[in-house]
């Protein structure tokens, strides 16, 4: 049995493309993220970045090509592919009103995870990211950037082989920021999971693996960031990322 049979790819897209009436909004894309690899979806505003994730995630079928997670096709045994991904959107999604514990448990029952393990879990994940004095709180009453930590531990409850992050640290201060890049960044290699970690923040997508750069719906970089700056020799990843994608015309 190969190495790939026994360990595939958290995330492998082939020819993946949307359309929005006469609007491509991706265009036959190709990419992979490895287990334990952490990869930078890096794009300006309307590169295609969130029709690629709502695709990825179920929210919308692709036109054309195919999208696996963890080895399972998203686009002809949805639950199951889906059962392996977990995700963080831009858009809060916790209900306020609820406390830190309670939003992690409703999380747990929506996957069937039973009560005695839910709560190990949740108790884990709770001190991993220091909200265990937190867990009575209403969520209505932390800061932007704890509430995002109580999204990605929620997230993470599911124990998924792939993590998207869509653009997840938007609205957030700088050094919540940095905490929640580096505690992804950490726990990709600890657990062996594939994040995918979609930015239009040329700073966030330094501490990369590797980085897909995405423009009009288009892969036009993929690979580590020291070879994005060699693409033209740029004296850094800014420039280098400027002058990929300054004449790309943006799809949404």
């Amino acid at each position: 049995m190969s190495s790939a049979t026994l360990f595939p790819a958290a995330l492998e897209i082939s020819n993946l493309s949307k359309s929005f009436g006469t609007r491509r909004a991706v265009d036959a894309v190709n990419f992979s993220v490895a287990p334990s690899e952490f990869v930078a979806l890096l794009g300006p505003n309307g590169a295609g970045k969130s029709t690629l994730f709502q695709m990825l995630s179920g929210l919308f079928t692709a036109d054309a090509g195919q999208a696996k997670i963890a080895g399972i096709d998203i686009g002809t045994d949805p639950i199951a592919a889906l059962a392996k991904l977990a995700i963080v959107f831009q858009q809060p999604a916790l209900d306020l009103d609820l406390s830190v514990f309670a939003n992690m448990q409703f999380q747990t029952d929506l996957h069937g995870i039973p009560r005695a393990i839910a709560k190990e879990r949740i108790a884990h994940w709770l001190a991993r990211f220091a909200l265990t004095d937190r867990a009575s709180e209403a969520c209505r009453l932390l800061s932007g950037g704890t509430r995002r930590k109580v999204e990605l531990a929620r997230a993470l409850l599911s124990e998924p082989q792939l993590l998207l992050m869509d653009e997840a640290t938007v609205g957030i201060d700088p050094a919540s920021r940095a905490a929640i890049l580096a505690d992804v960044k950490a726990l990709c290699h600890e657990r062996g999971m594939g994040v995918l970690w979609a930015t239009h923040l040329v700073d966030e997508a330094e501490a990369a693996d590797r980085i897909v750069v995405m423009s009009a719906g288009t892969v036009r970089f993929d690979g580590s960031p020291q070879e994005l700056i060699k693409t033209g020799k740029h004296a850094n990843l800014t420039d280098a990322f400027l002058a990929m994608t300054r004449t790309a015309g943006a799809k949404s």
